[in-house]
């Protein structure tokens, strides 16, 4: 088995890094998540992030926030989201330890997805963080490019999209959901 193969054998020096919108929580089609009350989690994410707070390390948050940039809501709104968010993703006996977003317009911005900037801040917050022991779970090509300018595992969840056909330059490994892949990094 070459490096990129899987099973890979996750342990708590690996860290989890997960896109928010159609990983977490339903993603709203061409449209964003403005209050608590439109949030709504995936069937099974609370507990498939009760089972990773027992296989990995740090478990990071990255995503794009454009609405915040183009003051459709304000930052203080996303906290609150992301607050309660947290809330009951601890009170299910799982965590979430920093959150990164980016609320730029600019697709050039070193901190929007694809480009690696949140990344390289939670390895700035968390020098334990090493991208080749890393992997992240989203749903678009561009969270698996992201994961590619760093070196990290990709993980594309089929949620929002139909999959990719495997073999993919950016793709290591889809599943229909995170818990189906936090099932899956389990049976190791």
């Amino acid at each position: 088995m070459d490096d990129m193969s899987y099973p890979w054998k996750i342990d708590k020096s690996w860290t989890l890094f997960l896109d928010r919108d159609g990983v977490i929580n339903d993603e709203k089609y061409l449209d964003y998540i403005y209050s608590w009350e439109e949030f709504s989690f995936y069937e099974g994410v609370k507990e498939a992030l009760q089972i990773a707070n027992k296989y990995f390390g740090p478990i990071v948050m990255v995503t794009n926030q454009r609405g915040v940039g183009k003051g459709l809501m304000t930052e203080a709104a996303l906290r609150a989201i992301h607050s309660k968010m947290l809330a009951e993703i601890a009170g299910a006996g799982g965590r979430i330890d920093h959150i990164y977003y980016c609320p730029s317009i600019d697709n050039k911005h070193p901190d929007r997805k694809p480009n690696p900037g949140m990344a390289f801040k939670a390895q700035q917050d968390n020098p334990l963080i090493r991208f080749d022991q890393s992997v992240i779970v989203g749903n678009n090509l561009s969270d698996m490019q992201f994961g590619r300018n760093t070196g990290m595992r990709s993980v594309l969840l089929t949620t929002t999209s139909p999959g990719v056909s495997l073999p993919h330059p950016l793709v290591d490994d889809q599943f229909p959901s995170l818990i189906d892949f936090i099932r899956a990094i389990t049976k190791n």
